[in-house]
């Protein structure tokens, strides 16, 4: 299990439910708290508006699932499947991935500020439009994916890999570029002064 940020740890559960079949259930308006969710099939799940708090998933699927201003505010997921999932709008702050899979998922809007990711492959994905202050993204493996108009200030980066990404518009005044990896990153002029200012230059113009 990977550690969250601080060392805090994860809540506790208080009631399970155990190899259940929610595919393609309608998640929409469900209130979740303190729930131990165990090898639950939730692929092509539909949740609009549902709140899961303090939440822990195990072993549970959320391929081609969609979830749109929802919430799942510090829970914890471990050795998930994200299949081509989309979140739209939602609240993830203070929860923790650890062996997940997230092939596809695309991300529009919502606060994902404090989220741990750590060591995650999120190779192909995409974040737009999102919050993710301090969230934990050391050794993350990110290569391709986008992270377009992201809050990513106080977030954790070291030796995260950020080669062939879509940065334009994030902002990186966290990232050092001396521990890592940008190449082949797609950035905008104002972060490529921000950039080089980290790496001690004097930007001058004219």
């Amino acid at each position: 299990m990977a550690d969250r940020k601080h060392g805090r740890p994860a809540p506790e559960t208080r009631t399970t439910v155990r190899a259940a079949d929610w595919d393609g259930r309608d998640l929409s308006g469900e209130r979740h708290e303190r729930v131990a969710f165990v090898d639950v099939d939730m692929t092509e799940a539909v949740n609009h508006g549902g709140s899961f708090v303090e939440c822990a998933f195990r072993g549970v699927r959320f391929n081609v699932s969609a979830h749109s201003d929802a919430a799942f505010v510090n829970c914890t997921f471990t050795r998930c499947t994200f299949f081509d999932a989309a979140f739209t709008g939602c609240k993830l702050t203070g929860s923790m991935f650890d062996g997940c899979t997230f092939g596809l998922v695309k991300v529009t809007g919502g606060d994902w500020s404090f989220v741990g990711l750590p060591g995650a492959d999120l190779s192909g994905t995409s974040f737009s439009g999102v919050r993710m202050r301090e969230a934990d993204l050391t050794g993350a493996r990110c290569e391709g994916a986008t992270f377009e108009r992201v809050d990513l200030s106080g977030a954790w980066l070291h030796r995260a890999d950020l080669s062939r990404c879509d940065l334009r518009g994030s902002d990186l005044s966290a990232l050092d570029p001396l521990t890592t990896e940008l190449k082949g990153a797609v950035i905008d002029p104002f972060q490529a002064v921000v950039l080089a200012t980290a790496l001690g230059l004097d930007v001058r113009s004219g």
